[in-house]
């Protein structure tokens, strides 16, 4: 964990906790501060999902033969995993032959609890012809160092398409660092991420000017635009929300959430150090509210 501001003082009995984590995760974070003693307020400021526009356009890269083309597929993503999944049911199994060298399913943290046997029988009928591979660092660049030299082998990229916000650096900066790894990554837009509209901070801005909000978690880049372009709806910048409640802390789930906060213009005053999955950064920011008190 990494603090930058020791001024605050935290005196609420039961600390509210904001979060801009997408539906999808919502729940899993939700529980995670209950479970401290926090008081959640969901306030998604992104819609992340699978259409039936990005269905079609994985479709053809899982229709046989075409994924004996690949050495891998690289999740960035639960969602990622969750449409490859969807598209994967409407074609008939194995997706891939019963020969050929191994492939490698690579995915992040406790996103990889999507994998199963199951999962990789839709592959293939040979179990031992799937490689399970779950980086130890769980961000883009560990799973690229994990997957290790590519020899100029094609991967397959499900990313999100960005629609209504400034896409992140985060997944050109993935098929950049595949292609130095000597991979030939092949992008596909496999699902939507998307600004959840002007009044999805509104909770969280009624909380902000009443001061009775303690903290609040991104969990991505997006996230931040994604609220800051709310903000902006009704009127605020991030200055006057600091004025209106001073004793905000501000928590990022890993250190390039934390890196796109900063780009935007948002101080975060801790960084989980444990980001495979959301405990880490909720144990952080218990840890510290403790401390503050």
């Amino acid at each position: 964990m990494a603090t930058t501001n020791t001024s605050i003082i935290i005196t609420s009995t039961t600390p509210t906790v904001a979060f801009t984590t997408p539906p999808i995760y919502a729940g899993r974070l939700a529980h995670l501060l209950t479970v401290k003693g926090f008081n959640p307020l969901s306030s998604p400021t992104l819609i992340v999902q699978y259409t039936p526009s990005t269905t079609s356009a994985l479709k053809p890269y899982l229709s046989p033969p075409s994924l004996d083309l690949f050495s891998a597929i690289a999740f960035p993503s639960r969602t990622a995993i969750a449409a490859f999944s969807a598209a994967a049911d409407d074609i008939a199994p194995p997706l891939l032959s019963a020969d050929g060298e191994a492939f490698t399913v690579a995915a992040l943290g406790k996103d990889s609890e999507l994998i199963d046997d199951n999962f990789a029988r839709k592959l293939c009928q040979d179990r031992g012809r799937v490689r399970i591979l779950i980086p130890p660092i769980a961000t883009p660049t560990g799973l690229v160092q994990s997957l290790g030299d590519g020899g100029g082998r094609r991967v397959l990229c499900p990313v999100p398409v960005v629609l209504g916000l400034t896409e992140p650096p985060v997944v050109p900066d993935f098929l950049r660092e595949l292609g130095a790894g000597n991979w030939v990554p092949v992008r596909v837009n496999a699902y939507e991420t998307r600004w959840a509209g002007p009044e999805c901070a509104e909770q969280v801005v009624k909380k902000i000017k009443e001061g009775d909000l303690d903290a609040i978690v991104f969990t991505s880049t997006a996230e931040v635009e994604g609220l800051l372009k709310s903000f902006k709806e009704f009127g605020l910048g991030w200055e006057s929300v600091k004025n209106w409640c001073p004793k905000l802390l501000v928590a990022a789930h890993g250190p390039i959430t934390a890196a796109g906060a900063k780009m935007l213009g948002v101080r975060v005053d801790l960084v989980s150090s444990q980001f495979h999955s959301f405990q880490g950064v909720v144990d952080s920011l218990h840890s510290e509210i403790s401390r503050l008190r």
